[in-house]
């Protein structure tokens, strides 16, 4: 699901029409606190949408980490195109082994990753961890609906391939080790699908 072909069509998408819904709801939460001179880091970037954004609105340069070769390549290549190459680095693997390579940042955002991912616990406590300001994430809505959803797309991928599944996680859960993390939120909605929730760290005493 991840290959060139996916990613040129998102990549051609993209720049027909920009940004979903969901990732301009979270640049525009995000925004609104602030971005000027941030370093962000984008996990599961896809083709960089949420990234591109960030830096026009002011971030000084994008960790970009992905585990998809070509998805890589296509955030590479817009950035090119848009001339911002030089405030990108792009880094390919999973977030939780590379988080200490990768260090702090001001932003970090996790824009339809946590809905591929087994292991939501390790790569909130892990992304969290390293946040220094402002934290956002697109993610399913976790609806016994949804779980029978990904249940059957899950059956289907299993004919196919043993690596690509489906996560409906508990998103009360998401939101509480969120917290627990030393964060509050600025901005939640829940749509049909998905849903945005950004956070901003408390201050401490």
């Amino acid at each position: 699901m991840f290959d060139d072909p996916a990613a040129r069509d998102e990549l051609k998408s993209y720049r027909e029409k920009g940004p979903d819904a969901q990732e301009l709801e979270l640049v525009s939460a995000l925004a609104g606190e602030g971005l000027e001179g941030a370093t962000v880091v984008d996990i599961g970037a896809g083709v960089g949408a949420i990234g591109h954004a960030l830096v026009a609105a002011g971030a000084s340069q994008v960790t970009d980490v992905d585990g998809s070769p070509a998805y890589l390549a296509a955030a590479h290549e817009e950035a090119d195109r848009l001339g911002t190459a030089e405030r990108w680095r792009f880094m390919e693997g999973d977030y939780v082994g590379l988080a200490d390579d990768i260090g702090p940042a001001d932003v970090t955002t996790l824009g339809r990753v946590l809905c591929c991912y087994e292991d939501w616990r390790g790569l909130v406590a892990a992304s969290t961890a390293r946040t220094r300001r402002l934290y956002g994430v697109v993610y399913p809505v976790s609806r016994w609906w949804m779980r029978a959803l990904a249940a059957s797309g899950n059956a289907v991928f299993g004919l196919f391939t043993d690596k690509m599944r489906l996560y409906i996680h508990p998103d009360r859960q998401i939101d509480a080790a969120i917290r627990a993390a030393g964060f509050q939120p600025i901005y939640a909605r829940k749509g049909l699908f998905w849903q945005t929730a950004a956070y901003r760290r408390r201050p401490t005493a």
